[in-house]
């Protein structure tokens, strides 16, 4: 059993600027690591059987028929593995050169995806090689001797989970493609990229992906060039990311001269459990109009023994170090926003707190405390009342008068054995039977 997980990669291969055999060489290697791993799903960089600083030659024919030979050899040598691979490559079609992704299972050619925005500005020329998903009419191609679906919304149901894809630029625009294939149901997303490097850049693409991970409550797994590429203009640091709704789960590192992979263990049943809760979610895809998605199902396999590598921390709302100063000051602060808003609308002159000398009475006392001090209120206004039963020791009433002492409120005391011994009259129960009705008895009073 999986329990829900679904064990994903984003590998940045070694690539050679059209090399298409060595290219597809380091591809089905990592294809094979990665089977063997258990991984279910992995994405591999834009346009990585070609390598993506090809320019002018992408519009040689040689090269686009070395690209398709090259997914042929991996199609052929991965035909006995159930893993589903997502590989970057040029396609030709009627006229047109598209920078698709192709989503690859035991031999078969699954779909293809079209990349829909193409960067044409600073160091990005794709304009002059690529045309865009939005004006591409075709539903369907032929590649590698299969005619398979065609579509900028294209949906991969397999046994476990349903994913989508996009490329690159896509994550950048306004509305990412990859926001309506969440809202039709992909509930993993994955990014062919060729991000490139410079000052500042990386932070930022980290939180956009973070951020859409999280805005689509969904699973989001980010594959860029690495070392290989040309360096004409640019550089490009080879990032594999991972994130779970808005938490980064695995990331490998920057500017490795090797190949590299990570890979993760995503809660699908979890994303799907925040999508049920979370009411605008199913508001969104009421309102967002959208042309239908094409539903692909995948080749059943059966599930592997699940390795779980991600940790969880075990005191998730306790942090540690300068985090829990951090959190303590922010829960002093809700507390107190809202103790003050109740104090000055219902005109209230003081406040009445019972003081025991445990932990909860000390920390609504201090809320007090800290509430009358940020209202410029005299402390005297807060009445600590402490009421000494038969379950008070010496130790907890005297920590009690001493912290009130220490913190200057009005001070009373009221006790309750009196009231405790007549309600055990009252009610014909002996005083010396300690259990529950003893001590509920002093609780009520």
């Amino acid at each position: 059993m999986n329990y829900g997980y679904v064990k994903v990669a984003a590998a940045v291969p070694r690539v050679k600027v059209a090399d298409c055999r060595f290219n597809a060489e380091q591809i089905e290697k990592e294809i094979i690591i990665a089977d063997g791993k258990g991984v279910q799903i992995i994405a591999f960089p834009e346009l990585c059987i070609t390598g993506y600083t090809c320019g002018d030659l992408f519009a040689q024919q040689l090269l686009l028929e070395e690209a398709e030979i090259g997914l042929i050899r991996i199609l052929n040598d991965t035909r006995q593995m159930d893993i589903i691979s997502i590989l970057g490559m040029p396609v030709a079609c009627n006229g047109l050169l598209l920078n698709v992704a192709v989503v690859i299972q035991k031999g078969k050619v699954l779909g293809v995806i079209p990349k829909t925005y193409l960067p044409n500005y600073k160091e990005f020329y794709e304009k002059r090689w690529f045309t865009s998903a939005c004006e591409v009419h075709e539903s369907s191609i032929r590649l590698c001797g299969q005619v398979v679906p065609m579509g900028r919304n294209l949906l991969f149901e397999t046994a476990d989970v349903t994913f989508g894809v996009e490329i690159c630029e896509d994550l950048w625009a306004p509305i990412p493609p990859s926001s309506v294939l969440a809202l039709q149901g992909a509930e993993l997303l994955f990014n062919l990229s060729a991000d490139t490097e410079a000052i500042g850049k990386h932070a930022y693409l980290r939180s956009l992906i973070g951020q859409q991970s999280a805005r689509c409550i969904s699973g989001y797994v980010f594959s860029s060039c690495g070392f290989g590429e040309s360096t004409t203009d640019v550089v490009f640091a080879g990032n594999g990311l991972i994130y779970e709704n808005g938490n980064l789960l695995a990331a490998s590192k920057r500017f490795s001269f090797e190949e590299q992979m990570v890979a993760g263990e995503i809660d699908v049943d979890y994303l799907r459990a925040e999508r049920r809760v979370n009411t605008t979610f199913a508001a969104c895809r009421a309102n967002c109009a959208s042309e239908p998605a094409v539903r692909i199902s995948t080749e059943y396999v059966n599930g592997k023994d699940l390795n779980l590598t991600r940790t969880y921390n075990p005191h998730p709302f306790v942090p540690q170090g300068a985090a829990l100063d951090e959190r303590c000051e922010e829960i002093f602060s809700i507390q107190m926003s809202g103790l003050a808003q109740r104090l000055v609308h219902t005109k209230a002159q003081s406040a009445v707190v019972g003081i025991s000398g445990g932990l909860d009475s000390t920390l609504a006392l201090l809320v007090c405390v800290k509430t009358f001090d940020k209202l410029e209120w005299s402390r005297r206004g807060i009445i600590g009342v402490t009421m000494p039963g038969f379950g008070t020791t010496d130790r907890t009433y005297t920590n009690a008068v001493n912290l009130m002492k220490a913190l200057g409120v009005t001070i009373r005391e009221v006790s309750i054995k009196e009231a405790c011994i007549q309600h055990f009259k009252d009610i014909n129960h002996d005083i010396d039977v300690h259990d529950v009705v003893y001590e509920n008895a002093q609780a009520r009073e």
